[in-house]
């Protein structure tokens, strides 16, 4: 009776790590595919009067800021400068919106996707995964 038991059990975790081994290489496989649509996605905001357009990437960071010549009709530094802010901002936010859906797809859930959606580090994201699969093998 124990052997039958043992022997469901064995079934039973060796499935539990098939599944959990497939769904790692599958993870694994996406990431160049991820990185690259990373490194390609651009967000764009322009303030609701035309003057302002913010470009930022994944993580938010600036890429560019272009101001309409119109600007130079209003001659308020302080109100330009505030436009400026909240249309990086806007962009920013937008910029971590759809990282986050676009990340979603490939990861799964848990602290370490939310700390790659900070750092962007591949590494820490699948470092513990790949040192417990090496033991295992």
């Amino acid at each position: 009776m124990t052997d039958s038991v043992n022997r469901d059990a064995n079934r039973a975790l060796r499935a539990r790590f098939d599944e959990v081994y497939g769904q790692y290489q599958q993870l694994r496989s996406g990431l160049d595919e991820l990185q690259a649509r990373l490194a390609e996605l651009r967000v764009t905001e322009r303030s609701a009067d035309g003057q302002v357009t913010a470009t930022v990437d994944a993580r938010g960071e600036l890429i560019s800021v272009e101001l309409d010549s119109s600007i130079y009709r209003d001659r308020d530094p302080r109100a330009l400068s505030g436009k400026i802010t909240a249309t990086v901002r806007r962009a920013a936010t937008g910029a971590t919106a759809a990282t986050q859906e676009l990340v979603s797809a490939y990861l799964p859930a848990g602290p370490r996707a939310a700390d790659f959606l900070r750092t962007g580090d591949f590494g820490a994201l699948l470092g513990r995964a790949d040192t417990l699969l090496r033991r295992s093998e």
